[in-house]
């Protein structure tokens, strides 16, 4: 008879704690800043920036996928290369090829429901617990790709198109965020769908995040330096990860 293999899963994204969600804004605002510094103070155009950080993007997931184990390094320095890619890539939709923040949205919006309903069809769960194989990998960060993509268009569409201002901005994505934790912990509503609610609308709040530092002035930014902005964030992010508790996610649903 052969031996039962009972070898448990390897999950190989954190758990979610309010830990993660501090490093996930952090990240979020540091694409916003990072990709407009790469793509304007350096003057690399949107279309290349993309390109640079894509390449960063496919090296860092297959990293990530490769890896035996979950490794807090790999997986934020993942995130910082989808953030950045998805800064650079909705800006280049958005205004090089003329769709505009709204159609930007809509677009990516589609995107990243298609991606979450073939994971669905495909593994019958979208839930990170499931993330335990090279297949389930790939939905995740095809997923976690267009949600960072989509929330920079919604972050600028909020704060310009809709004239919230980046304030007004962080006050409806700070609003919706913290619906979410009450739903979260007050209602029966899936927390896979919430997990995921809560991961797309992040984005949007670290892109006015970062907006409302590196912006003019005129245009109700600090004016901040975007590459010395970008170089606090890191440290901040660093210090987050080397301090804070970082475990895998369980295989439990």
């Amino acid at each position: 008879m052969q031996p039962m293999n009972t070898q448990a899963p390897v999950v190989k994204v954190p758990e979610i704690t309010l830990g993660f969600w501090v490093v996930k804004i952090a990240a979020t605002t540091l694409g916003e800043t990072a990709g407009d510094a790469v793509s304007m103070s350096l003057g690399l155009g949107y279309l290349a920036a993309t390109g640079l950080f894509a390449a960063f993007l496919v090296a860092a997931v297959i990293a990530q996928i490769r890896a035996r184990r979950f490794n807090a390094w790999l997986y934020w320095t993942a995130i910082i290369a989808t953030t950045t890619v998805g800064t650079t890539l909705a800006d280049f939709a958005d205004r090089s090829l003329g769709i505009g923040y709204s159609g930007g949205t809509l677009i990516l919006l589609a995107l990243l429901l298609a991606t979450l309903f073939f994971w669905y069809r495909t593994l019958g769960t979208v839930s990170i617990s499931s993330v335990s194989s090279a297949r389930s990998e790939f939905f995740y960060w095809a997923t976690v790709t267009f949600s960072q993509t989509l929330g920079t268009a919604l972050g600028d569409w909020t704060a310009d198109t809709a004239g919230l201002g980046y304030t007004g901005g962080i006050a409806v994505f700070v609003g919706l965020l913290t619906i979410t934790a009450l739903a979260y912990r007050w209602t029966r509503i899936s927390h896979t769908l919430l997990f995921w609610a809560a991961f797309v609308l992040t984005r949007p709040l670290g892109a006015v995040l970062g907006d409302l530092l590196d912006k003019p002035i005129s245009d109700g930014g600090l004016e901040l330096s975007r590459i010395g902005a970008s170089a606090a964030l890191m440290v901040f992010i660093l210090a987050c990860v080397a301090l804070l508790p970082q475990r895998a996610a369980s295989t439990q649903h």
